[in-house]
């Protein structure tokens, strides 16, 4: 959200909410280590520093894209026919030393409030990081380090900036900023990323999966969670940093952001109730690695809405996603996509399902610049524009991905050779491994196979065997 600019004096700048959009910003530029523990604990152990560069190697390669160009093309005026910003702030041009007021409606206490924007940029910079890094767990075991590199400087320059700029850029009342269609012709909701960061990297990650294929011997070997204690440390740093991607894109220290932070809370909780009462009811037990996935799917649905809807709203939106994605994650065995870590069952889905509740349960009793979903007497009007904004941001991110992922494959190679992904491509690409395991009498390989999974995520397996 990013109207007008302009050059500020330095008492012009609210403190309080500067200070919480950079500790926001802290908070989810950990959100990507996070995720590296959580997709890391789930691998087998002969390709887990793999999985960790993977998300690492988005930190580095983004932060500098955005300051060359990834920044303007999401939030310059419209350009090329609205698909991106303009270069008007390439290099950050322009940026040092301008503020920016938030984008609430004039009748509400916090319009006015400035923070720096360069706050603003390295808030959404931070965005672009995570959301590539959610793709890498789609093809997980199999996929060649600098290729994927690659793939990030592709994927970030022609899916995720403009989609950004489409979702994100709104534009300002003056008319001296031009933003995004779903942002401002549309008027689709999105609170903190439900279509440009978890559509947009399910989407993505469906695409990769099936470009690059199934892993040697899956599904019946399917591999199993390494070390699952990593996967709930790293859930529990997402939910942590995530109180910054919902509640920092406040962009103020205000009642909306103790809103956001409220339903981020709520809903997160009901997800994990609601994956688990699948895993008891069709496996008859309930399983940590499916509370640490329940948790982070709550987190995923809720992100579009947090910031629309009231906390029974909330608790609702999290129940249903932790359901829908616990018996999504399933599909893939009657489908054949070996889509490694779940990406299109956690972030597609959860994406899906909280972008599209908002027409149900959004109310503008919580945030004015909003609108009533039907539940509050709005019709079916938002869920029409719900939609529209969600399958536009799908088939985009898929088609665009797709061609993408086919043209890496046939250049510089997308997958590792047969022999190193069964050696283990930490070995075999890093020259590392993640444990020493010398003293143990074990190897890599032995240790790694010797337990099948149980729960959701190994939902159809044995149904598939039968």
């Amino acid at each position: 959200m990013l109207p007008s600019q302009n050059t500020a004096r330095e008492d012009d700048v609210n403190a309080g909410d500067t200070a919480w959009i950079l500790a926001s910003a802290a908070l989810v530029m950990l959100m990507t280590p996070g995720l590296a523990f959580f997709y890391g604990g789930m691998v087998r152990s002969k390709s887990v520093l793999n999985m960790l560069m993977m998300n690492f190697i988005a930190l580095g390669v983004v932060g500098v894209l955005w300051v060359l160009y990834g920044y303007t093309l999401a939030f310059g005026n419209d350009a090329f026919g609205g698909l991106v910003g303009n270069f008007d702030n390439a290099g950050l041009a322009g940026t040092v030393g301008a503020a920016t007021g938030t984008a609430a409606p004039a009748e509400s206490p916090w319009d006015g409030h400035q923070y720096p924007v360069l706050a603003f940029v390295m808030f959404q910079l931070m965005f672009a990081i995570i959301t590539v890094a959610l793709i890498s767990g789609s093809i997980a075991d199999r996929t060649k380090f600098w290729a994927w590199s690659l793939f990030v400087v592709l994927w970030s320059t022609i899916v995720y900036f403009p989609v950004a700029h489409w979702v994100f850029a709104f534009s300002s009342s003056d008319g001296s900023v031009i933003g995004g269609w779903i942002a401002n012709q549309l008027k689709a909701l999105d609170f903190a990323g439900g279509t440009a960061v978890h559509i947009n990297a399910g989407a993505a990650g469906l695409a990769l999966a099936i470009v690059l294929g199934k892993r040697v011997g899956w599904p019946k070997d399917t591999g199993r969670p390494h070390n699952v204690p990593f996967v709930l440390l790293g859930a529990s740093l997402l939910w942590f940093g995530w109180y910054g991607f919902n509640a920092g894109s406040a962009l103020g220290a205000n009642q909306l952001a103790s809103v956001a932070f409220t339903t981020t809370t709520v809903a997160t909780a009901a997800a994990i109730l609601g994956w688990l009462l699948i895993e008891q009811i069709k496996f008859g037990k309930p399983t940590t690695l499916g509370a640490a996935s329940g948790a982070v799917a709550g987190l995923v649905a809720i992100t579009p809405a947090a910031g629309f809807v009231n906390p029974i709203g909330a608790v609702a939106i999290g129940l249903i996603a932790g359901i829908l994605c616990a018996l999504a994650v399933s599909l893939k065995f009657k489908f054949g996509l070996d889509d490694s870590l779940d990406v299109v069952g956690v972030h597609l889905v959860g994406g899906l399902t909280g972008t599209l509740l908002i027409g149900f349960f959004a109310t503008t009793q919580v945030n004015s610049a909003g609108a009533d979903g039907l539940f509050y007497g709005g019709g079916f009007s938002q869920l029409g524009k719900q939609a529209i904004a969600a399958f536009a941001v799908l088939g985009y991110s898929f088609v665009i991905t797709l061609i993408l992922g086919f043209l890496i494959k046939v250049t510089i190679g997308f997958r590792v050779s047969k022999e190193d992904e069964v050696t283990g491509v930490d070995e075999a690409l890093h020259a590392e491994g993640a444990y020493d395991f010398g003293g143990l009498g074990g190897s890599h390989g032995s240790l790694g196979n010797t337990v099948k999974p149980t729960g959701a995520h190994s939902a159809a397996l044995e149904e598939s065997k039968a």
